[in-house]
């Protein structure tokens, strides 16, 4: 993390101290991303008192090292939710997810967070003359269906003006996407959590958690006993809640900072993705660097040299940077589920919300503020979201990492061929 671009453009945040001894609140939160911090924020907004713990630093995690991609809406496009879930309530989905972008929206306006905030739209690059197929249906069922007018079909020609890339046949541009600096984002939002009364703790990993009163949260420090709890700890849960673990996949994710650049590769300030099951995704930095994550790594440790890695896979999408000087290389972890939809839910008091399969940056606006509800005793939405549980990876947590290589290793042959 400290080699990215991120860390090297962050704005000034003040760190907070380790939790030493022991502290009550009615809220504990566990996880210093943006879920935590959301949930966290609602929560004191609603009257409760409540204390973060973060094991590292305050959005370090996933959370300040993505793509800063922001996508309205699921993993799942509107045709997938329709198929699955039905009209009626496909439309309910739709509308959370765009609701998710209206609740980051306003927070970085409420708190006047600097995060290099663009909303020009999101491209999805089509790598096949067939994905033009379900992007004209997913138009359709978006404006018919959704009542969604804000996504259409662009042609080959039109696609390429904006994303200087050979190969592509066209695309889907949303105009409600957009990017922004996810770090700066995440330290906006902690800031405005602690001005509202939120007791932040970094360094402070918590070790064990026990429900059979209220929530304890016990760190090698301290320990914090609490009403409720929110454990919002995505890639980085570990071994700490077996229950959650089977149900989401931690995956290694790679990103590149070009230096800046003169001939723009990407213009009209768009997010740009491919449609390829193994995804490639760019965009320009507010000081004119292009920002690309991309390829197949299927272990948790990274590669040797990320910024060779990384290079690799963007001379594949533009060959004419294929020489282009790298600033900076980082990764991470991210999560992914099996339907790719966030698991919500409760074991009694305890709240989570994770495996947001790369759409993280939006939906834990809503995912936050749906646990603050539930918590206040409004659980309508909270059930919504808790129905569209996913499945348990097969084998368990045990099983899930070499079966979801196998897998991968398939989609990744058929992307080739």
């Amino acid at each position: 993390m400290e080699r990215s671009y991120y860390v090297a453009t962050a704005n000034a945040f003040a760190p907070a101290s380790k939790l030493e001894g022991e502290i009550s609140a009615d809220v504990v939160v566990i996880g210093g991303g943006y879920t935590g911090i959301h949930a966290a924020l609602n929560a004191v907004e609603r009257g409760f008192s409540v204390v973060l713990l973060e094991a590292g630093k305050i959005g370090w995690g996933a959370s300040g090292r993505n793509g800063g991609q922001m996508i309205p809406g699921w993993r799942k496009g509107a045709v997938e939710l329709i198929a699955t879930f039905g009209e009626a309530r496909a439309k309910v989905m739709c509308d959370l997810g765009l609701e998710a972008r209206a609740l980051t929206l306003a927070r970085i306006s409420k708190h006047k967070i600097q995060c290099d905030l663009r909303e020009n739209g999101h491209l999805t690059l089509a790598s096949k003359p067939a994905d033009l197929n379900w992007m004209r249906a997913e138009v359709e069922a978006l404006s018919k269906t959704m009542g969604y007018s804000g996504s259409r079909v662009v042609s080959a020609e039109e696609a390429r003006a904006v994303a200087d890339a050979p190969g592509f046949h066209g695309g889907l541009r949303d105009g409600g996407g957009g990017h922004l600096h996810p770090l700066n984002y995440a330290h906006g939002l902690a800031g405005a959590a602690r001005d509202a009364g939120v007791q932040l703790y970094e360094g402070s990993r918590v070790l064990r958690v026990d429900t059979s009163e209220g929530v304890v949260a016990k760190t090698e420090a301290g320990v914090v006993r609490a009403r409720y709890g929110v454990m919002a700890c995505d890639a980085l849960l570990g071994d700490l809640d077996a229950r959650l673990a089977v149900r989401i996949m931690p995956v290694a994710n790679y990103l590149v900072a070009t230096a800046p650049l003169t001939d723009l590769p990407v213009r009209d300030d768009l997010a740009v993705s491919d449609s390829r099951f193994v995804v490639n995704y760019f965009r320009m930095s507010a000081d004119g660097r292009l920002i690309f994550g991309g390829g197949e790594r299927y272990t948790p440790h990274p590669p040797s040299d990320i910024a060779a890695f990384g290079r690799k896979h963007m001379g594949g999408v533009f060959p004419q940077l294929a020489n282009a000087a790298i600033d900076y290389a980082w990764g991470g972890l991210v999560s992914i589920s099996m339907s790719r939809l966030p698991h919500v839910g409760r074991f009694g008091d305890l709240f989570f919300a994770h495996g947001y399969s790369g759409q993280g940056v939006l939906l834990p606006a809503l995912t936050g503020k749906v646990l603050a509800e539930a918590m206040a005793g409004t659980a309508e939405r909270f059930d919504v979201l808790a129905s569209i549980a996913p499945p348990e990876f097969p084998g368990g947590a045990a099983l899930r990492s070499p079966l979801y290589v196998l897998g991968m290793l398939w989609y990744a042959l058929r992307d080739r061929l």
